[in-house]
Order: structure tokens, then C-alpha cells, then sequence
């Protein structure tokens, strides 16, 4: 297996999902990991992996703007996502792995490490945890400076050329939703796209068995290095809680989470709460969702893996998100969760919710429910593993 990080600690969603993966996959797999890390200290995390991985190999990824990553950038066709990632040290390293040893299949986690895959006639298998170029795509967009939205779009181009390529390179492409899944077959409508959608550990959020909150608490937890998680995190500040404010003068905000840009830290006051917390900190992340009173998540761009969302949902912690937020959720609008676009309808919303407890409680059961049945991290594996079957099957045949 591949990743572009170490997947412990459990703190991005990605990192949570490869986690809790490996520990299910382990049970019927020898797994040898080849990951990236940022730090020389993440190493002291590798015995947590080695419980599940019977080789762990990482290599230090250099930082996004190193000069080399921008040269290879402007010089090659690659976009500057793959840069990144493109390493001789890493490559060299896989090639002499599979010379030597037999393996049954290569489970890539992201399209940019696939640069790192020497040619192999071991099926690859290429999991993509969100359509990378509309995240980019959403982000350039919203630039203000022409000429910096100009030159950034030539780098969407070329990632969505490179994302494209790199799937229909793989025997096998995973997504995580049915509309990244409808996504990749707008590109490549001869693709073979299975899939997995994300997961919930059911055994390790405190489920909330109370709705009667005097005094709400609105929360919002994120990793803040993505984008759409600080985007959302400003609509909440900006245009969905002073409007909640209004109604409920009682009720807080609060915005928990990893590396918490200092433009939404220095928005604190008596009203809203803004804890940051470190990457291995699982206890204040539990505890967050534990003692609050409603979930609400703005979220406007693409991608990701909403695993916040499942979060809130095992922990009978009441949602309201938007249609992009729902999306591989599997629920229904006013069942499981509400879903509203327009930060007014939001707001609205929220405060209709906290006055009701009983539909707070009903809609909270039902997503619970939910997440039991189908996103438990056992079925969720399960799924995962029928296509590795499944993708060695097709490359024997070939």
C-alpha cells in the first residue's frame, strides 16, 4: 500500500480512513506500507502502524514550496500536486521492494503517488479520496487576482489531464461517493469504477443520550490545512451563527480542530469557542462531539472525506450540512440530517432544531442507525477487499 502520509495519527480524514483500514485488512493481509511523512518526528508513530503492516517503509516529503517542487512545476507537464510528491529515493525504493519480493497487488491511496510505481505486471489498484482537480479547480476560482487565477488554471489543467490519465492507468479506480463516481465516468466513460465509501469507528465516540440543551453549543472540528474547511468555518462565523445569535443569545459556537489558521483563532470571545488541538489529541476530538449540541457544516467546495460528518453521526450528534457536505453519506434530507445551502436556511435551521428536542433525538437515532448498518469500518473493508479480488481477478484473465 502507498499513502502520501503516515496514516497515524487518526487526525485528516484521510489519515483516519487508511488507519482504521489497514487495522481491518491486517486480519486477512500481509500488508507492507511505503508512506510519506512531513517531519522526522512522525516517525515515533510507526509502532502504532507495525501492529497491522509487516513492512513499513516512509520517506520525508519535501515541504510544498520547496524551489525544486515549483522548477519541476513550470518545467515538466506534471501540475504542482505531483511535484510534490515525485521522488527518485521513493521510486527506486518500490521498484527493488517488488523485484524482490511477491506481491499480489499494489493499493495506491491518491492518483500522485502513482508517479512512484515503477512499470509492474502486479495489478494496481488507484483509491481516490476525492476528485483532486475540482478541489483545485473551486479554489482558483475564488481568487480575486486575474492573473493569479489565470496562471493557476494552466496547473488545474494539468491536473485534471494527469488525474485522468493516472485512473486509466490503474486496473482498478475506487471512489469514495456516487458523484465523484459519476465525476471520473464524465472523464473517462470507459472506466471501471468501483465503490467505498468511508467509515465510521462505531467504539470510539461517547453517543450523546441527552437534547435538552439550555445552552446550545454549535460545533464545527476540521483539520484547517483544507481549504473548504476554513471556508466553512468563515461562513459559520460570519453569516450563520450571528444569525443563530439573534434567536438564541444563550448559544455558542465552537470551532475545534488542527492547525486553525490565526484569522479564525483571533474571533474568539464569551460567544465563540476556538480550541486547536494537536494531531494525536483523540480524546478532545471525542469530547468535542460528545458535549455539544448540534453539528453544523457549511461546506461549499469539493472533495474531501466528510468523515467529520460520520463523526457526528455515530456520536447521535444532531447534522446540518450542505449538499456537498451529504454527499456519500447516504442519508435523507429531515431523516438523518438536514441539508440546506444558503447560510440564512442554515441558521434557520439550527435554531427550529434546538428548540425541538424530540426531533433533535429522531434524527440523531436514525443517523446512528445508519452508520452502523453500512459504515462501520468492518463492512466498509469488506467492500475494499471484493475489489482487490475483484482487480486481481481481471488482471489474471488479461
Amino acid at each position: 500500500m502507498l499513502t502520501p502520509y503516515l496514516p497515524f495519527p487518526p487526525s485528516s480524514g484521510g489519515q483516519i480512513r487508511s488507519y482504521n483500514l489497514l487495522k481491518q485488512l491486517s486480519k486477512k493481509h500481509d500488508i507492507t506500507l511505503f508512506c510519506y511523512i512531513r517531519r522526522n518526528e512522525e516517525r515515533k508513530y510507526i509502532p502504532e502502524l507495525q501492529k497491522y503492516c509487516k513492512k513499513i517503509r516512509v520517506f520525508e516529503r519535501r515541504q510544498a514550496w520547496n524551489p525544486l517542487n515549483v522548477i519541476l512545476a513550470g518545467l515538466t507537464a506534471y501540475p504542482f500536486l505531483v511535484c510534490i510528491y515525485l521522488s527518485r529515493q521513493f521510486r527506486a525504493a518500490v521498484s527493488e521492494e517488488l523485484s524482490k519480493n511477491k506481491y499480489d497487488l499494489i493499493h495506491a491511496e491518491t492518483f500522485y503517488v502513482m508517479t512512484n510505481i515503477p512499470k509492474t505486471k502486479i495489478p494496481i489498484l488507484l483509491v481516490e479520496q476525492t476528485i483532486e482537480y475540482l478541489v483545485y479547480k473551486h479554489y482558483v476560482e475564488s481568487l480575486k487576482n486575474p492573473i493569479l487565477r489565470w496562471l493557476l488554471s494552466i496547473d488545474v489543467g494539468k491536473l485534471r489531464f494527469w488525474e485522468t490519465a493516472f485512473w486509466k492507468k490503474a486496473d482498478g479506480v475506487v471512489a469514495v461517493s456516487d458523484p465523484d463516481k459519476a465525476q471520473m465516468l464524465r472523464l473517462a466513460p470507459d472506466l471501471e469504477v468501483g465503490l467505498v465509501p468511508n467509515g465510521v469507528n462505531m467504539d470510539f465516540f461517547k453517543v450523546k443520550k441527552s437534547w435538552d440543551d439550555k445552552n446550545p453549543r454549535i460545533l464545527f472540528v476540521a483539520n484547517f490545512k483544507w481549504l473548504q474547511n476554513v471556508e466553512a468555518a468563515e461562513l459559520l462565523l460570519g453569516k450563520v451563527f450571528p444569525k443563530i445569535l439573534e434567536k438564541l443569545p444563550n448559544s455558542r459556537l465552537w470551532i475545534v480542530g488542527q492547525h486553525i489558521p490565526e484569522k479564525i483563532m483571533a474571533q474568539k470571545s464569551d460567544r465563540i469557542i476556538v480550541d486547536s488541538l494537536k494531531e494525536d489529541d483523540e480524546e478532545g476530538i471525542r469530547n468535542a462531539y460528545f458535549h455539544s449540541s448540534l453539528f453544523a457544516s457549511p461546506l461549499r467546495g469539493p472533495g474531501g472525506t466528510r468523515l467529520k460528518h460520520f463523526a457526528a453521526m455515530a456520536s447521535n450528534l444532531p447534522l446540518i450540512t450542505t449538499k456537498v457536505g451529504a454527499e456519500g453519506l447516504g442519508v435523507k434530507d429531515g431523516i438523518e440530517v438536514i441539508i440546506r445551502d444558503d447560510p440564512g436556511d442554515i441558521a434557520l435551521e439550527a435554531v427550529s432544531l434546538l428548540k425541538n428536542s424530540k426531533r433533535m433525538q429522531f434524527m440523531s437515532q436514525k443517523a446512528r442507525m445508519l452508520v452502523l448498518q453500512k459504515f462501520s469500518w468492518e463492512v466498509v473493508a469488506q467492500k475494499l477487499d471484493e475489489l482487490y479480488e475483484k482487480t486481481r481477478a481481471v488482471n489474471n484473465n488479461s
